[in-house]
């Protein structure tokens, strides 16, 4: 049986940290495909060199040519370029825009059953841009933001409470951005809501943090963001998938009348295999919870209208 094929498109810091990320966890085979000349063989054979000490069996090529990434079972489009200080994520949308229309497209001529997941930015605008270039299921379609949301605020409610990580479990929903929606009665400690632990306030500063969490890094990188944690991110999805897990994580993900929303890409948990997004679950959430979404979205609806005028996807 042939190892599965991971085609990872941009050798940027997160795409990278990517390719390390899933050979050293001996979870596929990797293609490191980057427009600039060779910067992702040079990773690649960095990386190759290291599979001694690491003790894996995965192979790990760099490429500048998509012929390479044919047959691959899962893409992932990293590719675009990062913030910078004072720039939102919806900043990048024109050029960011036509970089992944192009990259979903040609990946897909070579690799036409594969599942692909979005991590550039604005995530939820160009996980829709994808779509609409690929032509394929929606379920065969997402976005990273939900899995890294909820794993920064996990990291804040642990390092307040000075408890131990994994007892911590968080749930953020909404657009990847400051409208996000982290929802508190979701998050626990050992299976206890973190409201009977921690004050209003309290919940309130840690849910403010987690929605800037990436502008925090951005400012202290003042060259780029984040890509340690993102990078982890997409490897949680990226194993679910290729070990048809069946997790429930939260994703960008197609909605068609949960939550009341309709033809958008958004922060939603769900259930990740092999053929992708298995299943969109509607959480009970409040009035004001489900207002905050709406508003989320509203937000993301119209950086996609914007999007498309930007990008000619035929």
């Amino acid at each position: 049986m042939s190892s599965p094929l991971v085609s990872i498109i941009g050798a940027g810091k997160v795409g990278s940290t990517l390719a390390q990320r899933i050979i050293e966890k001996n979870l596929a085979d990797v293609v490191l495909l980057d427009v600039i000349g060779g910067l992702p063989q040079g990773i690649a054979l960095d990386l190759s060199q290291a599979q001694g000490l690491e003790r894996h069996d995965r192979a790990i090529a760099g490429t500048n040519d998509y012929t390479d990434t044919a047959n691959s079972d899962l893409v992932v489009i990293t590719a675009g370029i990062p913030r910078k200080p004072g720039m939102s994520r919806d900043d990048l949308i024109a050029t960011n825009a036509k970089i992944v229309v192009e990259a979903a497209q040609k990946a897909i001529a070579y690799s036409p059953n594969a599942v692909f997941i979005v991590v550039t930015n604005p995530l939820d605008v160009m996980t829709y841009l994808v779509w609409q270039a690929l032509k394929i299921p929606a379920e065969r379609v997402m976005g990273m933001a939900g899995v890294l949301d909820s794993a920064r605020l996990q990291t804040f409610i642990a390092m307040e409470m000075k408890v131990a990580i994994a007892d911590v479990s968080a749930m953020v929903l909404g657009g990847h951005g400051d409208l996000m929606v982290p929802l508190p009665k979701y998050c626990t400690v050992r299976g206890i809501p973190i409201a009977e632990l921690l004050d209003g306030s309290t919940i309130e500063r840690l849910v403010e943090r987690t929605r800037h969490g990436g502008a925090e890094l951005v400012k202290l990188f003042k060259t780029g963001g984040a890509y340690y944690a993102p990078a982890s991110s997409v490897c949680q999805m990226v194993e679910a998938i290729l070990h048809d897990l069946s997790r429930l994580l939260p994703a960008a993900a197609y909605v068609q009348g949960e939550y009341g929303l309709d033809d958008l890409f958004i922060g939603v948990p769900c259930r990740l295999g092999s053929k992708g997004i298995e299943s969109v679950l509607e959480l009970p959430i409040s009035d004001s919870e489900r207002k905050a979404l709406h508003i989320s979205a509203a937000d993301v609806r119209e950086n996609v209208e914007k999007a498309l005028k930007m990008v000619e996807i035929n």
